[in-house]
């Protein structure tokens, strides 16, 4: 197992830094013991059904602040902190194999908080990591530029801006490279720039997941799913990604308008709509 943190101070600012924001806006947070050590979850909203929401690499409950308010304002939502990735979980993560054992952890976070007939929200690695659980308490599964299908694409200017990014986390080299996560002409939010640079100064890296095997895609279908990617997102086009998951779910990908890799409020609407198409 290794730590997601380069130092102990790394982890005491990343931590502060979501807690600081949690407090400031009035969201609590509660734990789970997992044999991956403790996960934090942040919950909201009363109507069923319970929506659960798997955040992406890098990111947690306090920068997908803007997904548990939208989200809550039509079900009962709570998203949680993955252990190994920057939050207020446990740091460690296995060196192989992490997408399944990721998936074991959300199985015991579902039975450990007593979450059923969840729908599980998985964004970009949350959506693979959506896709890994296999507990018989999710109902069904939205997922929003999904990792899990195919491999990443990454291009020379992708690759270019994230080495600056980590040679230098500077606010304005983490904007240049996160405008390549957004629609052109977007400008990526600054808080998400701030976590960023956070990160690139406190964190290691995390490799992107790889596909995971066909047979185990073709059984997540078997309960209700929607895939949705955005209409510019440059790690997960459409053109590449709606052929997979068509061969292996027989779902047609939902393309979001206007929308890059990363979430913004802005396409916000479009990801509840996304998920009222399984969760009503």
């Amino acid at each position: 197992m290794t730590s997601v943190y380069k130092t102990a101070d790394s982890r005491l600012a990343v931590r502060e830094w979501c807690t600081d924001t949690l407090v400031r806006a009035g969201f609590p947070v509660t734990t789970v013991d997992t044999s991956a050590g403790e996960v934090a979850l942040v919950s909201a909203g009363t109507e069923e059904p319970r929506v659960v929401v798997v955040p992406g690499t890098a990111f947690n409950a306090a920068v997908g602040l803007p997904w548990l308010r939208a989200l809550s304002e039509r079900w009962a939502t709570t998203v949680l902190d993955l252990p190994g990735q920057a939050g207020l979980s446990d740091p460690r993560r296995p060196r192989r194999d992490r997408l399944a054992w990721y998936g074991r952890v959300v199985n015991e976070v579902l039975a450990a908080a007593d979450l059923d007939q969840v729908v599980l929200v998985g964004n970009s690695l949350g959506a693979a990591v959506a896709l890994a659980a296999d507990s018989s308490r999710i109902a069904a599964r939205a997922l929003v530029s999904p990792a899990g299908f195919i491999r990443l694409t990454v291009d020379p200017a992708l690759v270019l801006a994230s080495t600056r990014w980590l040679l230098r986390p500077t606010d304005e080299n983490t904007r240049r490279m996160l405008r390549l996560f957004v629609a052109p002409g977007e400008e990526p939010p600054q808080i998400e720039v701030e976590w960023m640079t956070l990160m690139a100064t406190s964190c290691r890296t995390t490799l992107a997941p790889p596909p995971l095997p066909p047979d185990l895609l073709a059984r997540r279908a078997e309960r209700p799913m929607v895939v949705g990617t955005g209409e510019y997102d440059r790690f997960l086009p459409p053109r590449r990604l709606a052929p997979a998951v068509r061969r292996t779910t027989g779902l047609d990908l939902r393309v979001l308008p206007g929308m890059g890799h990363l979430t913004t409020e802005e396409h916000l609407d479009d990801v509840v709509s996304l998920v009222a198409e399984v969760a009503g």
